[in-house]
């Protein structure tokens, strides 16, 4: 969590600093629900986010620095600086990537799902989504030929209250997203998404029951994100009381007062933690600096076909 808090903090000073471009979506209030969900899974495992997107791939244990990379736009990024902040994808980690469209992620990870399924390899797919997913044709139409197939894979809603500035109290028809599974013949839970642990149990129940070739679950977090939509994007939909009494409930402090009343950790044990994510970002923000800008013909490389390359790229005869 303090990973993914930092790590967007520093994105954050950047793009203030003209160093990204595009658009910044970060997860801070999220933290928890997205930790708390990729707990359970290995490495082997898949991911599929979403637009929101750096939280999800630091949970499954992408490297800092070459994620740093890829939002900096250069050479030795995840997706060598192709991807910026919303189309991120670390195969490393079983991170299958995540796009700008909402509700595309959902039928990605129902493939990889049944993928899976097919090669009987044991892996199960995670796929995060919003409120406003939900709504999506896509988020229909995958969850029922995942019922149908039994297919291994964790729908896992992040219900953060808001499609951008909208509501899911007036585009929703269900007072839950969970309710929506029943429909599907699928279990379901409820969980407080500002409570790691309590994620995590709950997670733990569903990939175990994906593992053991019972089909799919729906799970739906409660929490909040702290910014706007993007950043820089000012729209006026939300109360300041709201936000404030969602801040009380930041998901790092609440896990930070647990493991110290539980004796797990001393206050000095979790400070120790905080500085070595510092530095651990500190680094990534350096590694990212110190990698390239991308050579113009890079544009060309990784397509279906060949390109008609650049004039300045082409040989003798002009091709």
């Amino acid at each position: 969590m303090q990973r993914i808090r930092q790590f967007e903090a520093a994105a954050v000073d950047l793009l203030s600093r003209g160093e990204l471009s595009g658009g910044l979506h970060t997860a801070a209030g999220q933290e928890a629900a997205i930790v708390g969900a990729c707990m359970p899974l290995g490495d082997s495992d898949y991911m599929v986010g979403t637009h929101r997107s750096h939280g999800h791939a630091i949970g499954k244990g992408a490297k800092l620095d070459r994620l740093m990379a890829e939002l900096m736009g250069r050479v030795d990024g995840v997706n060598r600086g192709k991807g910026g902040s919303m189309h991120l994808s670390d195969f490393s980690v079983g991170s299958l990537g995540e796009t700008s469209i909402v509700g595309s992620g959902l039928p990605t990870a129902t493939g990889a799902a049944l993928g899976a399924k097919m090669h009987k390899n044991g892996r199960v797919a995670l796929c995060f989504f919003g409120d406003g997913a939900s709504s999506e044709g896509t988020f229909h139409e995958s969850l029922n030929i995942a019922s149908i197939w039994k297919l291994p894979v964790i729908y896992f809603c992040e219900n953060n209250g808001y499609a951008i500035s909208t509501s899911a109290r007036d585009t929703v028809s269900v007072a839950n997203i969970a309710d929506r599974a029943a429909g599907y013949a699928m279990p379901s839970h409820i969980v407080d998404g500002q409570d790691v642990a309590a994620v995590m149990a709950v997670m733990e129940e569903a990939v175990a029951r994906a593992r053991a070739g019972d089909g799919p679950s729906l799970i739906e977090a409660k929490t909040y994100r702290f910014d706007e939509h993007a950043i820089g994007l000012q729209i006026h939909y939300r109360e300041e009381a709201e936000i404030a009494q969602w801040r009380t409930r930041d998901p790092i402090p609440l896990f930070r007062d647990r493991l110290l009343a539980e004796g797990v950790f001393d206050a000095a044990m979790i400070d120790a933690i905080a500085a070595e994510v510092e530095a651990e970002v500190a680094a990534a923000v350096a590694f990212g600096f110190a990698s390239p800008l991308p050579d113009p013909v890079e544009a060309f490389e990784h397509v279906f076909v060949d390109p008609i390359l650049p004039l300045d790229h082409r040989g003798a005869g002009g091709y």
